[in-house]
């Protein structure tokens, strides 16, 4: 084993704390947008469970993403000036930003990715995306437009951008040609058969 190995420095480009209501600094969300760092900032989670099955204290995720590397003591450093306690150093900044609303954890509360709160640059939705994400989203859209006797891809655009974030980027990213293609089909159908 290398000294190097050995060596107690830590870096990371992205580590997360947790933040309580009731002990977090009164500005601590303007004082993250001070810092001009990359920040995303779950929604409150209230609806977690212990093991027991008691609610866990109410919290707020707080995941952020450096340029560069940072050490250890700075990861403190930030996470002491919003009153964050603990420090987790991440591995995976996709895997940790899905976990900021459970979206891998159906056994756990489930919190909405439109509640995340983004400080930087970052896209939160092109951080969490998934490839099969998309293929669910145009699941979900043909089954909305079967639902709701949509047969006009103008229809299901503006619901999306109105309602799904979602599903609007997914017709926005790649999903347009097949949704287009099964309303048209669907379409073509129903007239054949009045």
């Amino acid at each position: 084993m290398s000294d190097k190995s050995k060596s107690t420095v830590t870096k990371t480009r992205s580590f997360a704390t947790i933040v309580y209501p009731e002990s977090a600094i009164e500005n601590w969300l303007e004082i993250i947008s001070t810092l001009k760092i990359n920040c995303f900032v779950s929604p409150l989670h209230d609806k977690d469970i212990n093991e027991d099955g008691t609610i866990k204290k109410a919290h707020y995720h707080v995941q952020f993403i450096f340029d560069g590397p940072k050490t250890l003591k700075q990861c403190i450093e930030i996470a002491n000036k919003i009153n964050g306690v603990g420090i987790e150093l991440v591995n995976s900044v996709r895997g940790m930003a899905r976990y900021l609303c459970h979206l891998d954890n159906p056994e756990k509360a489930q919190y909405s990715p439109e509640d995340i709160k983004t400080f930087g640059s970052d896209d939160y939705f092109e951080i969490i995306a998934l490839p099969s994400d998309k293929y669910k989203n145009i699941k979900e859209m043909i089954s909305w437009c079967n639902e709701n006797n949509c047969i006009y891809y103008s229809d299901l655009f503006n619901y999306a951008m109105a309602n799904r974030d979602d599903w609007f980027r997914t017709l926005c990213d790649n999903g347009t040609y097949v949704v287009k293609e099964y309303l048209k089909a669907q379409s073509f159908k129903r007239g054949k058969m009045q």
